[in-house]
């Protein structure tokens, strides 16, 4: 199909200083857990962008100096010669499909804890970030850092920046966001220096414009030089020259970077979750960038409608549509719009698993791709996927996530299949999540695979069918994938920090209760040990409805998990917007008579708190009695000509969205495959080697 006249805009190239990106598409720098010590996943996982028609493809953060060294958290380097010949793996594979190799040069400051190198962290005045979450704890403090760490920063900034050229890349960044250390000169809480690196903004913004200024002279005009800047914080600010310190900033250095990459100031308010924030949510805050400067500007909001691009690109707000998540979720989001096929994009839900396998020091998962971190290490492909090895044909059972991406995945490979839902509507679990508070965008997982089987002419969904173990032993199918998902338990949390003995009787609930339309009145606690979302959202839920809600939860926080998707600060300002009682480090022991007997996680001091339900969002097991019966007779499924059996999803192993849908890709990428497809690889760090691979090598 031909691409939409209206969309022309974004295909057209643009100029940052002296190279040019071939579109308007710039797959924006941000962390994959795939760091010099995985360089073949990092090198597929961006050129499977570049491949998908992203003008520019970014690195995540490259760290210039052992003084800035975030692990356990899966960072990358740029120290030596020896990392150098380890990105340009990344520089030639997207170099191969016409795309921009952009690398983010980084130095953490007082942010991170230098766990590894033992060195004393940076920061302007002695200042350390101390996190509330144990994740980013520790006790190693900053020192302040004197005239000479100054000089030795823009030296190591400026060291990183020819490697980068040597490695082949075409876009050079200084990061002064996200509380690392050229931000941490911009904000007073951060310094409170006398010097001239402190004080008034112009002072402030100082070391920032030395930055751009040594890393413009090491590139020699070979590479642009990006500026990617937070501007929350200084927005807010009041200045006596411009309307807002930001203001100040981006005239202070103005046309001195090439390109401008403006976003937020943390990642829960920079990479908000889809629940409490919309595409485009940016906006009010980086508008303005544009207006003060003659270099394009690039810019973030989880952007996947066409529409929405073109939209802020003509009212001036970017030049270049940035992508994070979306361009994780989609890697062909450009091509797809290129040739007309804007109904194909696989849109970002905005759930933040991506984000989470960061937090996890994994490689990078997602919702909506399963493919995603898969492309190197198993040969996924997003698009792609071998032809059926045999004729058989497969019935799976249960068109719930797990299901629907079986089935998909199946059939785009040739086979025959049946999806047999139980139920009169597809979706399983996501036809009563997708209606929850906040929760709608997560109904692209359905409605992205409903839009693509409904054009494939060997996938037959039958609906409203509820299948027997003897039902499936008459169909004649040669592989059965059975993913009937998972129920919710009525268990209570032991001491042990697992769940105990059932809790039966009179008003106590599951979250397979509110989804058949069981609705509590009166006061309800909620009792959380599953830690993810489903108990804040069902609190807000019942909040919205009218019912006084407590929340208790043996965690310190609400959704204790949460923190990992950036969910957790939200939904903390949630609970205090409608009112509900937040009670952690407390167990329920008891409910009886409308009573709930609560016991605090350490101490086992009790308390009696009256209300008319209990919600117990906790343990899940898989609902796989028809699994079970049909594996207990193996003469019947030989005789019914069945070659396999197989459980997917909730119904093998209960999980988040992510999980069921990768437990359904993998199964159809695997089914009938040879041994070599099977192979998981193992990546390794490049050997040290003395000579520069010859197509990273400069004239």
């Amino acid at each position: 199909m031909a691409r939409n006249p209206r969309y022309d805009l974004l295909f057209e190239p643009v100029k940052i200083g002296p190279v040019t990106a071939r579109n308007r598409f710039y797959a924006v720098p941000h962390a994959a857990g795939m760091t010099n010590s995985m360089p073949h996943m990092r090198a597929r996982f961006r050129e499977t962008k570049a491949e998908g028609g992203w003008g520019v493809v970014c690195t995540g953060y490259v760290s210039i100096d052992p003084t800035s060294d975030d692990a356990p958290l899966p960072f990358a380097t740029l120290w030596d010669e020896e990392d150098v010949h380890s990105h340009a793996l990344m520089t030639e594979a997207v170099h191969r499909h016409g795309a921009l190799a952009g690398i983010e040069l980084w130095h953490g400051g007082g942010s991170v804890m230098n766990r590894t190198s033992r060195v004393p962290p940076l920061s302007p005045s002695g200042t350390a970030w101390m996190a509330t979450h144990v994740n980013f704890m520790g006790h190693q403090r900053p020192r302040v850092m004197d005239a000479d760490d100054i000089r030795q920063l823009l030296t190591w900034q400026a060291d990183a920046a020819r490697r980068a050229r040597r490695a082949g890349f075409d876009i050079v960044y200084v990061y002064a966001g996200m509380g690392y250390l050229p931000y941490e000169f911009l904000l007073p809480e951060w310094n409170f220096r006398t010097d001239a690196y402190g004080g008034s903004v112009a002072n402030r913004v100082r070391l920032v414009r030395e930055l751009l200024e040594v890393t413009h002279e090491a590139v020699g005009g070979a590479c642009a030089v990006a500026l990617r800047i937070s501007l929350e914080e200084l927005r807010a600010r009041p200045s006596e020259r411009a309307a807002s310190q930001a203001h100040e900033v981006v005239e202070l250095l103005a046309d001195l970077p090439d390109l401008w990459d403006v976003k937020l100031d943390s990642s829960p308010t920079d990479c908000a979750p889809s629940r409490f924030a919309a595409e485009g949510s940016h906006e009010p805050v980086i508008g303005f960038v544009k207006a003060l400067t003659r270099r394009p500007v690039v810019g973030v909001g989880r952007f996947t409608s066409p529409d929405t691009m073109v939209g802020q690109i003509r009212r001036g707000v970017l030049d270049l549509i940035g992508a994070a998540r979306p361009s994780i979720a989609d890697p062909f989001l450009p091509r797809k719009i290129d040739e007309g096929r804007e109904q194909d994009i696989r849109e970002c839900i905005g759930c933040n698993i991506c984000i989470s396998s960061w937090h996890d020091s994994v490689p990078v998962r997602c919702t909506q791709n399963p493919t995603a971190g898969e492309e190197w290490r198993r040969g996924w492909h997003p698009e792609r996927i071998a032809p059926a090895g045999s004729e058989a044909s497969v019935l799976v059972v249960g068109a719930g996530p797990a299901g629907l991406e079986c089935a998909l995945s199946l059939g785009r490979r040739g086979y025959e299949v049946m999806l047999a839902e139980a139920s009169e509507e597809i979706g399983g679990r996501l036809r009563f999540e997708t209606r929850l508070p906040g929760l709608a965008a997560w109904g692209r997982v359905l409605e992205w695979r409903r839009g693509q089987l409904e054009r494939l002419p060997n996938v037959n969904v039958y609906r409203g069918n509820h299948l027997s173990a003897a039902d499936i032993l008459e169909l004649g199918v040669g592989h059965v994938a059975i993913a009937t998902g998972a129920r919710w338990s009525r268990r209570l949390y032991s001491a042990l920090e697992i769940p105990a003995a059932e809790l039966e009787g009179p008003g106590v609930l599951t979250p397979d209760d509110i989804a058949a339309g069981t609705l509590p009145r009166g006061p309800v606690l909620v009792y959380d040990f599953d830690n993810y979302y489903m108990g804040s959202v069902l609190a807000e839920l019942l909040a919205r409805q009218g019912c006084a809600v407590r929340y208790v939860t043996p965690a310190g926080h609400a959704a204790a998990w949460a923190i990992m998707s950036n969910e957790q600060p939200h939904i903390h300002r949630r609970f205090a917007e409608l009112a509900i009682t937040l009670s952690t480090l407390t167990r329920v022991r008891d409910y009886a008579g409308g009573v709930a007997t609560l016991e605090n996680q350490f101490s086992g001091a009790t308390e009696a708190h009256a209300c008319a339900a209990l919600l117990i969002v906790g343990a899940r097991f898989a609902h796989d009695e028809l699994f079970q019966q049909l594996r207990g007779d193996p003469p019947a499924l030989e005789r019914a000509g069945i070659r396999s059996l197989t459980r997917i999803g909730d119904a093998c192993a209960p999980g988040a969205l992510v999980h069921a849908i990768y437990s359904g890709h993998r199964f159809a990428e695997e089914l009938d495959a040879d041994r070599e497809a099977l192979r998981y690889r193992r990546d390794a760090p490049l050997p040290r080697r003395e000579a520069l691979p010859r197509a990273a090598s400069l004239a």
